[in-house]
C-alpha cells in the first residue's frame, strides 16, 4: 500500500466520521427541542449513530498505518499545506455562517415570537451543518497526517487555528453585542457593516498570513479569494437589494382624498366576507393589474410613474372599489434591483389609504417569487396588519378557506334593499408548477369546488340564479380558444374591445394545466365575466360561450425590457355594475387622460 491509497482511504473514513458525527447532533438538538411533542424518541437514533461514529473512529481514526510505508516528504508537506490552509478558511466560514445567523437571531428576538425564532434556526440549520462538515473534515485529515507523520508545521497550525478562533469569537461577540443595541436602540440594521469588516479582514489574512503555518509560500489561494469574493458580493447584494426603500413616500404622503361614496361596508368575522351595500343605482369597480412596484433605488422613477399613472385613473373614474388582479409588486433583482416584496405593498397600502377607496387583490405569480426577501406566509401577515380594521380601505379577509392558493376570497355586492347583486370572486391562480421555467399554474379543483358551493349557497338564500363576476391573474386555457378562434374570424366569439400584442403574436400565457373553472361557471349559468392581467400587452375583451373574457390593461413600467416607453396598452377597465346586475365593461387607456 502506497501514501496515496493509505491517505484516500484515510480521507473516506474522515468523511464518514464527519457525517455521523453531524446526524447524531442533529437529531440530538431535534430531541431536546421536541421533548415535548413526542421528539425524545429521536435520541434512540442519535445514540445509534453515536455510537457507530465512536467505534469508526477508534477503528480507524486512533491508529497509524502501517510502518512500512515512506512517502516522499513532498508528498506529505503537499497535503498538509493544502488542508490546512483550508481547515482555517473553513473556520473561518464558520464564523461567518454562524454569526450571520445569530445577527438575524437577535433581531427576530427583539422582534418576534418564540417558535418564530425556533422556526428560523430549524430553517437555516442545514446551511450551518455544511460549513462545519468541511472544517471538521479538513481539520480531521490534518490531524490524521499529525498522527502518522508529524508534519514540522503542525504546531504552528494548531497556534493559527487557537489565534483565528479567539480572535473571531471576540471580534463576533462585540460585533453582536453592538449589533443588538443598534437594533434594540436605533432599530438601524448594521449588520452589512459588520459582516462586511470580517470578510475584508479575511481577505486580507489570505493575502499576507496563510502562509505561516506552511511548508508552501504561496502568494495567495486564487480559488478561496474567489470564493470568499462571491459569497461578498452575493449576501451582500441579496442583503442590499432585500431592504425597504421608501423613496416614493413624499409623493404617497401628499396624495389627495379621492373617494366620496357612501357604500356601507361590513366584514364577517366568522366567514372572512365582506359585504358592500352600495347606496347608488351604480357603482363603479376599476381593475388595476400588474402594477409592479419595485420598491429599490433604481426603480424609483418607474415606480412614481406607476403610482401617478394609477393616481391618474382613479381620479378619473372616481370608483367605489378598485380591484387589482396581481402582480401589485415585482421583487426580482434582475429587472427591479430588488428583492423585497413588503415596502412595495405598504407603500400602495398607504398610497390606497391616503386616497379612501376601499380595494382588494388577487395575488400574481410574481408577489410571492420564491426569492424574494419575504415568504407568503409572513406576507400573508403583513396584509391583514394593513387590512379593513386598520386602514378601512383595504379588503384582505382575516379569516380564508383551507384551499389551494392564497386570498381567495368573495365580496358581496348588495343593493340598498339588501339583495344580492353580485357575487366578486378572487381566486388565486397560484404562480408556477415547480416543474420548469415559468411554468404557470392555475386554479384547482378545490378552488373550483369552493367557488360553486358558495354559488350555490347564495342561489339558495337568494331563491334565484345570482349574478357573480371572478377576478384571477393568470389567464384560463378559454382565453387562448377564444382568441384563436377570433384571429380564424368565428362567430362562436364576440369582440368587445382591445388587442392581444403579447410577444407581438397576441399570445396568451396560460397554464398548460387545464381548470375546471371555466366549465363549472358555465355550468352553473352564474358568472358574466372573467377578469385577469398577466400578459402585459394583451387587452382585449371577448365573449366565449356566454362568458365574457377579459383582459385588465396592465400599468408595468418596470418588468419587460421597453414597456416603459410603450403606452397603448397601459391603463385599467372599468366596470360599472348597476341596480338589476347587469354591467357595462370599457376600457379607460392612460392616453385617453393625457389627452384630455
Amino acid at each position: 500500500m502506497d501514501f496515496y491509497t493509505a491517505f484516500k482511504k484515510a480521507r473516506r473514513r474522515i468523511y464518514c466520521t464527519v457525517i455521523l458525527s453531524i446526524l447524531a447532533c442533529v437529531y440530538l438538538l431535534n430531541a431536546i427541542l421536541y421533548a415535548r411533542q413526542g421528539g425524545i424518541i429521536l435520541f434512540l437514533p442519535a445514540l445509534c449513530l453515536g455510537t457507530v461514529d465512536f467505534l469508526l473512529i477508534k477503528k480507524y481514526c486512533a491508529h497509524a498505518i502501517v510502518s512500512s510505508i515512506h512517502p516522499n516528504p513532498e508528498d506529505v508537506q503537499a497535503a498538509f499545506d493544502k488542508y490546512a490552509r483550508r481547515a482555517v478558511n473553513w473556520l473561518l466560514i464558520v464564523f461567518l455562517m454562524a454569526f450571520a445567523m445569530a445577527l438575524t437571531f437577535i433581531t427576530l428576538s427583539v422582534n418576534s415570537k418564540a417558535d418564530e425564532l425556533l422556526e428560523f434556526f430549524l430553517g437555516n440549520l442545514s446551511t450551518l451543518e455544511f460549513v462545519i462538515f468541511f472544517f471538521a473534515k479538513n481539520l480531521l485529515i490534518v490531524a490524521w497526517l499529525n498522527k502518522n507523520y508529524t508534519p514540522e508545521y503542525y504546531g504552528k497550525f494548531m497556534n493559527t487555528i487557537r489565534r483565528v478562533f479567539i480572535i473571531s469569537l471576540i471580534y463576533w461577540t462585540l460585533a453582536s453585542l453592538l449589533y443588538y443595541l443598534f437594533e434594540k436602540i436605533f432599530v438601524l440594521n448594521i449588520s452589512i457593516f459588520v459582516i462586511g469588516l470580517f470578510l475584508l479582514a479575511v481577505i486580507v489574512y489570505n493575502f499576507t498570513k496563510i502562509n505561516a503555518f506552511t511548508y508552501s509560500k504561496k502568494r495567495h489561494n486564487r480559488v478561496v479569494i474567489a470564493a470568499i469574493l462571491l459569497i461578498t458580493v452575493t449576501a451582500g447584494g441579496y442583503t442590499y437589494l432585500a431592504r425597504d426603500i421608501w423613496l416614493t413616500q413624499p409623493y404617497i404622503n401628499a396624495v389627495p382624498h379621492l373617494y366620496d361614496g357612501k357604500s356601507e361596508i361590513t366584514y364577517a368575522e366568522d366567514s372572512g366576507v365582506f359585504t358592500i351595500t352600495k347606496q347608488t343605482d351604480d357603482f363603479k369597480i376599476l381593475q388595476l393589474t400588474d402594477i409592479h412596484l419595485g420598491g429599490s433605488v433604481l426603480s424609483y422613477e418607474k415606480d412614481l410613474k406607476a403610482l401617478k399613472a394609477v393616481y391618474q385613473l382613479l381620479e378619473y373614474t372616481k370608483p367605489d372599489l378598485v380591484l387589482v388582479t396581481g402582480d401589485l409588486v415585482y421583487p426580482v433583482g434582475i429587472s427591479s434591483f430588488s428583492f423585497n416584496n413588503t415596502a412595495p405593498v405598504q407603500q400602495f397600502a398607504a398610497f390606497m389609504r391616503n386616497t379612501g377607496i376601499p380595494w382588494a387583490f388577487t395575488y400574481g405569480n410574481h408577489d410571492t417569487e420564491s426569492y424574494a426577501a419575504t415568504s407568503a406566509d409572513d406576507l400573508n401577515t403583513l396584509y391583514q396588519s394593513l387590512s379593513w380594521h386598520t386602514s378601512r380601505t383595504l379588503l384582505y379577509p382575516y379569516v380564508q378557506p383551507a384551499i389551494t392558493g392564497r386570498n381567495n376570497q368573495l365580496i358581496e355586492l348588495r343593493n340598498q334593499d339588501g339583495t344580492l347583486n353580485q357575487a366578486l370572486f378572487l381566486i388565486d391562480s397560484n404562480a408556477y408548477t415547480g416543474k420548469g421555467l415559468n411554468k404557470y399554474d392555475y386554479i384547482h379543483d378545490d378552488q373550483v369546488t369552493w367557488y360553486k358551493e358558495h354559488v350555490l349557497r347564495l342561489n339558495k338564500e337568494e331563491n334565484r340564479t345570482v349574478s357573480s363576476l371572478v377576478f384571477f391573474h393568470i389567464p384560463l386555457q378559454q382565453y387562448k380558444t377564444a382568441y384563436e378562434l377570433y384571429e380564424q374570424g368565428s362567430d362562436k366569439v364576440q369582440y368587445y374591445f382591445g388587442a392581444n400584442d403579447e410577444n407581438s403574436v397576441g399570445e396568451v400565457c396560460c397554464s398548460e394545466y387545464p381548470s375546471a373553472m371555466f366549465d363549472t361557471a358555465k355550468e352553473l349559468g352564474s358568472t358574466q365575466g372573467f377578469f385577469c392581467g398577466h400578459d402585459h400587452y394583451n387587452n382585449m375583451s371577448l365573449s366565449y360561450q356566454g362568458i365574457r373574457l377579459t383582459y385588465g390593461m396592465s400599468i408595468d413600467y418596470l418588468a419587460m425590457p421597453g414597456i416603459a416607453r410603450d403606452t397603448k396598452q397601459r391603463g385599467a377597465t372599468l366596470i360599472t355594475v348597476h341596480d338589476d346586475s347587469k354591467v357595462d365593461i370599457r376600457q379607460v387607456p392612460l392616453s385617453e387622460i393625457d389627452n384630455k
